[in-house]
């Protein structure tokens, strides 16, 4: 009996261990200028995950181009999702879609990847 709970035990903690990686966030001085202006515009989109936040608040396309995003995880394992525009990519990855209407739309991120997980979010402008 005690080497079965040991066992869910030690397997439980693996699964919550590799959910996301490391959360250690040792290099939070190089996004501290990018977090409130977003330089993204134009057709490519590259979003950078890592525990647990996008590498912007914000990011700007244009309305009627075909977007191309490009999703790189940098730390832990994540995804991203547009429910408006049929977009969810998980894991590094690349989609793409053109979006017909101005407005924000929500992204978050696809994958459950850890305690912060429902606080990753960003935001997608559509001008």
């Amino acid at each position: 009996m005690k080497k079965s709970l040991f066992t869910v035990f030690l397997l439980s903690l693996i699964v919550i261990l590799a959910a996301c990686g490391s959360s250690d966030n040792g290099s939070d001085e190089d996004n501290d200028s990018s977090e409130t202006e977003s330089p993204s515009a134009g057709s490519d989109l590259s979003i950078t995950a890592s525990n647990f936040e996008f590498d912007e608040n914000e990011y700007t396309v244009q309305s009627g181009e075909e977007v191309k995003v490009n999703l790189t995880n940098e730390e832990g394992n994540h995804g991203i999702a547009i429910d408006e525009f049929d977009l969810d990519i998980q894991g590094d990855g690349e989609a793409s879609f053109t979006p017909d209407e101005p407005g924000e739309y929500e992204i978050y991120c696809s994958v459950p990847c850890g305690e912060g997980h429902d606080e990753m979010k960003s935001t997608l402008i559509v001008e």
